[in-house]
């Protein structure tokens, strides 16, 4: 019997549906940016795509590296790169997929949560697809403004909020064009997951 936590690992939910869906397939060039240790790149690893990750953890970045080895030895270490988002060396259109998990809502302000957006932009092919998860303010009660849109959540956390409209007026403003319905899962009153699911036109 398979073991499905072998073949996917930590796998975001709505990645996998995108997987599901055909949308993302083995021909694609993927990064993930904010890799941390790989949790969403086992199946990609196993299955034969060209994956690239940035962090700027030194760490983490070790992690992937391993686990990139063991899973995927023909992937060159360097495909894997202690960067910040905001400042990536790859170049303009590299990749056909940019995975985006958990990330964004550690923006310091809304200038760096934009440098990073548009950094992946730049390294996203036309026709290709963005995927972002990230904290926002939608359906969720008592949480508490810092400034500006840092806010201290319920779970004890601090976190860079965004909100469907910010998401919407910035999608028109790089470009892009909806490829899933904005979805929010809320955890318990402690935070909301809202996705971010574009193609690059």
């Amino acid at each position: 019997m398979m073991n499905l936590r072998e073949w996917f690992g930590g796998i975001d939910i709505y990645l996998f549906d995108l997987l599901l869906k055909g949308h993302i397939t083995s021909e694609m060039k993927l990064l993930d940016a904010g890799c941390g240790g790989g949790r969403n790149l086992t199946y990609f690893f196993k299955t034969g795509f060209d994956v690239s990750g940035v962090d700027q953890s030194p760490a983490a970045i070790a992690e992937i590296r391993s686990l990139a080895g063991a899973m995927a030895p023909s992937l060159p270490v360097e495909n894997f790169r202690i960067e910040a988002v905001e400042k990536m060396s790859f170049g303009d259109s590299n990749f056909d997929v940019v995975l985006s998990s958990a990330v964004l809502h550690f923006a310091r302000d809304e200038n760096n949560w934009s440098q990073m957006v548009r950094e992946m932009w730049r390294v996203l092919k036309p026709g290709g697809i963005f995927f972002a998860r990230l904290a926002s303010t939608v359906g969720i009660d008592g949480i508490k403004l810092i400034e500006g849109r840092r806010y201290h959540l319920p779970d004890g956390s601090e976190r860079f909020l965004v909100d469907e409209e910010m998401l919407l007026r910035e999608t028109e403003s790089i470009g892009g064009q909806w490829l899933e319905p904005f979805k929010t899962v809320v955890v318990q009153h402690q935070r909301a997951m809202s996705n971010w699911i574009l193609r690059k036109l």
